[in-house]
């Protein structure tokens, strides 16, 4: 997950955008106002109780996105690089959008889908880049954007385990540290929240360890290693009073995004020296969800996206969701063939089930 959300998703300031949203949002909006009668008859009139599991998880839907219709955020900010007994170093800006709708479904559990961007910038003048100098390795080098036209999840009362990269790896326990079992084993879905005055705030973490898809044999100059543990943490504020009145289908927020991973596939450092090898990038971005349209996006996002992706600030119609691009590493692998001739790709004799391809960026190149 990269991104927070602002509302008016289907009121697009500009006309072609407005043309791509029409009739999806139709019905959508038709759909969501029948799942949102639901919802509010199902659940009980008075402020939410946090400590059940029911109420705790219609709250992260209504933070995280939103229900009736398609929210649209952004998260921007500064990665850096850290080697062991080095100062850290600003690397770029990383920066992108995310349009998210939630729903609850027929037995409670809370359906999410989302379409996400992600791009590298420029430090000093904030445009999204093209190539990228590298000053470890001296190499000028093609940025990754990472596109992820549709993904979706289902979450329910417990806390979700999320397995990223094969079935033969062990799965993450989403916000290990604050998610405790009870006398059955299970692990009830209570977020960590906390509230001072109207003041409320909920943490939402996740620190994976897998094998690396990106494989030193196959993208020997990408690769990093055989194991990679990307790790992503979320601080959210918003009131309480909007959180509990359910009349709002969403609630404003914002949010602290933090990101921890080993470098970046296309920073190309596989064949660095072996000093950089345990190089670490570290990300800190503001991540918000507002109300006031697209207005509210970095303008030099919302200016690339409208002219390279403009679908990418809209979502399909539809539920359920399967996933196909869960990840940037597992992303990259489907949008980038492997260097080394000759090496097994999965993608080599059939179709990579995209429904639309990288726009931009070094992932659009083996797709023209």
């Amino acid at each position: 997950m990269q991104s927070l959300l602002l509302n008016d998703l289907l009121l697009g300031r500009r006309s072609a955008l407005k043309l791509l949203a029409g009739a999806a949002g139709t019905a959508l909006a038709t759909t969501n106002a029948e799942n949102a009668r639901a919802v509010t008859r199902d659940m009980p009139s008075s402020a939410l109780d946090l400590s059940q599991p029911r109420d705790n998880l219609y709250a992260f839907g209504k933070i995280w996105a939103g229900y009736d219709e398609p929210v649209i955020g952004a998260f921007h900010g500064l990665m850096y690089a850290r080697i062991q007994g080095r100062r850290a170093v600003p690397l770029f800006n990383y920066i992108g959008t995310g349009v998210l709708q939630a729903k609850i479904a027929e037995n409670g559990d809370l359906l999410i889908k989302s379409r996400e961007t992600g791009y590298f910038a420029d430090l000093a003048s904030g445009e999204i880049l093209e190539t990228w100098h590298n000053p470890f390795t001296d190499q000028v080098v093609e940025v990754y954007h990472f596109y992820n036209d549709l993904l979706g999840g289902r979450i329910g009362q417990e806390i979700p385990e999320f397995l990223i990269g094969g079935a033969h790896q062990a799965p993450t326990l989403m916000n290990e540290g604050t998610a405790f079992p009870d006398a059955n084993g299970k692990y009830p879905f209570r977020l960590p929240y906390q509230q001072f005055g109207d003041d409320a705030m909920v943490s939402w973490d996740y620190a994976h360890d897998h094998i690396n898809p990106v494989t030193p044999d196959g993208w020997p100059g990408y690769s990093t290693g055989a194991r990679i543990t990307p790790s992503e943490h979320f601080t959210f504020n918003f009131s309480r009073r909007a959180l509990d009145d359910r009349d709002l289908r969403t609630v404003r927020s914002t949010a602290g995004f933090s990101r921890l991973s080993e470098a970046w596939p296309f920073m190309r450092m596989g064949k660095a020296p072996e000093s950089l090898k345990n190089l670490t990038v570290f990300g800190r971005m503001f991540s918000h969800k507002g109300l006031k349209g697209y207005g509210e996006l970095p303008a030099k996002l919302l200016a690339y996206i409208e002219k390279h992706a403009p679908a990418y600030l809209t979502i399909p119609a539809g539920w359920p969701v399967q996933n196909e691009r869960v990840d940037t590493w597992n992303a990259f692998v489907m949008d980038v063939p492997p260097e080394t001739a000759g090496y097994a790709w999965k993608w080599a004799d059939k179709a990579r089930p995209v429904a639309t391809p990288p726009p931009t960026g070094l992932g659009a190149r083996s797709y023209r």
